[in-house]
This record gives structure tokens, C-alpha cells and sequence, in this order.
């Protein structure tokens, strides 16, 4: 009897000390590049989601220094100034009390390009325009992100 059992204990231990064969690890491949197939295309568009909504953030807090500079100064900066006159003082502009951005504020949208602003504007004749190109970084296509149609 303590040899049947012996002999059991051992068929037991070499059943659970083998590795898995190929035929199982390729099952176990083919399952997750199936998971990876499902999952990641749902991920894939949530950088840009990301890109778009810090644009649309930073254009709100540039319109929102740039309504403190024309409390402040009587005037929106003008094209030629540009936002840097929301970062430092520029022709020794009347009422200026900034800076009304951070000094290390990089005016620029998410892909790198320099946001647009031009006042007066074109949409608002008596504001200004502040824009990104958006992920396409070329004006229009729509996919343009601005402050005149929120």
C-alpha cells in the first residue's frame, strides 16, 4: 500500500512540474493580441480628446488675462503686441499691471504651434480672435478651437 501511494505522489509531481507546451502558450497569445485588438482602438483617440480640451483650457485662460488687461489698460494688446503683453510690459503701455500670465506661460496649443490672436477681430470686430489650428495645425478643416464659437 505505502508503494501505490508513493507512486501516485510521484505521478502527481511530474503532472504539476511540466511546462506548458507551445500549443497552450500560443492559446494564451492568440487571447491577449484579441484583448489588445478590443481595448487599445478604444484608447487611441483619448490622447487627442486630451490635446483638445488643453487647447480649449488655455485659450480660456488666455481670454480671461486678456479681459483683465483691457479692464487694467482701457484696451485690448494689439495685433502687433501680440500675448506677449500679457507676460511683460511693451511700450510702456498706460494701466499695464502684469503680468497677467505666468512668465514661464508658452503660448502655444498642444501641437506646438503658436496660438493665433488678432484684434480687432475678424469674428469679433470689437474683441479679438484668439485660436489654434488644432490637430491638423492648418486653419480650417474644422477642427479649428477659437473663442468665438463656444
Amino acid at each position: 500500500m505505502y508503494k501505490n501511494c508513493e507512486k501516485s505522489r510521484r505521478n502527481r509531481m511530474s503532472r504539476s512540474n511540466r511546462a506548458f507546451t507551445l500549443i497552450e502558450l500560443l492559446l494564451v497569445l492568440v487571447i491577449l493580441g484579441i484583448l489588445a485588438g478590443v481595448v487599445l482602438p478604444r484608447f487611441a483617440g483619448s490622447g487627442e480628446k486630451a490635446n483638445i480640451a488643453a487647447a480649449k483650457t488655455s485659450i480660456a485662460t488666455i481670454k480671461m488675462a486678456l479681459n483683465r488687461f483691457e479692464v487694467e489698460c482701457g484696451r485690448y494688446p494689439t495685433t502687433d503686441e501680440g500675448l506677449e503683453a500679457l507676460i511683460k510690459q511693451l511700450n510702456n503701455i498706460k494701466g499695464w499691471d502684469g503680468p497677467y500670465l505666468e512668465k514661464n506661460f508658452e503660448p502655444k496649443d498642444p501641437w506646438g504651434n503658436p496660438y493665433v490672436y488678432r484684434c480687432p477681430g475678424e469674428h469679433n470686430p470689437k474683441g479679438f480672435d484668439l485660436y489654434s489650428y488644432g490637430p491638423d495645425k492648418q486653419d480650417g478643416g474644422g477642427d479649428d478651437i477659437d473663442n468665438w464659437s463656444e
